[in-house]
C-alpha cells in the first residue's frame, strides 16, 4: 500500500477512523471530504465506490495485523507471553484511544449488509486471527504451558470472541479498564 498518494493515504486514514467510530453505514464521501479538505470527486478518483474504499481499508488493516503477529512471533517465543502481548497491545490501544476498536470486529457486526468484497476481507481477517490463536494455543498445550478444556480451535474462537466482546464492553461503559477486567480471566483459565 506504500505506493498510494498522500491524498489516498489521508482518505484511508479518515475512512478507518470513521469505520471504527460507527461502522460501514455511518459515513459518506461528504464526511471524508469535510475532514480531509478535498472534493468528493477527488475521493471518487482514488476510490470509485465506497466498497472500494472500505475494502482497501480492511485489506490494509489485515496487512498490518499480519505484520504485527509476525513481529510478535519473532520477538516472543513463549505462547503464554505471546497471548499476554496480544492482550497488552489491545489494552494499550484502548487506553490511549489510538486504535480503540478492531476495524474487522466493527464490520463483522454488519457483515450481512456489507458489499461482498468487504465481507470477504473481514472474514479473511477472522480466519487468520483464529488460525494464529489456534497455533499459539496448540504450542502452549504441547509444551505444558496451557491446560485447555476442549480443542485449541474452540479455545481460539472463545479467546477471539472474548477480546472483541471486551472491546465492545469498554466502549459501552466508556471505561477502558473494562477490557482488562474481561480479558484477564482468559489467561488465568488456561494457564493455571
Amino acid at each position: 500500500m506504500s505506493n498510494l498518494s498522500t491524498t489516498a493515504d489521508d482518505i484511508l486514514r479518515c475512512a478507518r477512523t470513521l469505520l471504527i467510530k460507527g461502522g460501514y453505514n455511518s459515513f459518506s464521501y461528504a464526511d471524508i471530504s469535510d475532514v480531509v479538505g478535498i472534493r468528493k470527486a477527488s475521493i471518487h478518483h482514488h476510490f470509485p465506490s465506497k466498497a472500494d474504499l472500505v475494502r482497501t481499508v480492511v485489506a490494509q488493516y489485515r496487512e498490518e495485523a499480519k505484520a504485527g503477529i509476525d513481529a510478535l512471533e519473532r520477538a516472543v517465543s513463549d505462547p503464554l507471553e505471546q497471548l499476554r502481548a496480544y492482550l497488552g497491545y489491545w489494552e494499550a490501544c484502548i487506553v490511549d484511544a489510538s486504535h480503540p476498536f478492531c476495524v474487522c470486529a466493527m464490520l463483522a457486526s454488519e457483515v450481512q449488509v456489507l458489499p461482498e468484497e468487504v465481507a470477504f476481507e473481514v472474514r479473511a481477517h477472522f480466519r487468520h486471527l483464529s488460525g494464529w490463536l489456534t497455533s499459539v494455543l496448540e504450542r502452549g498445550a504441547a509444551g505444558g504451558r496451557f491446560r485447555l478444556a476442549g480443542t485449541a480451535e474452540e479455545n481460539a474462537e472463545l479467546f477471539m470472541a472474548t477480546v472483541h466482546g471486551a472491546m465492545l464492553s469498554a466502549r459501552a461503559y466508556g471505561d477502558s479498564r473494562a477490557f482488562s477486567t474481561i480479558t484477564r480471566p482468559l489467561l488465568e483459565r488456561i494457564a493455571p
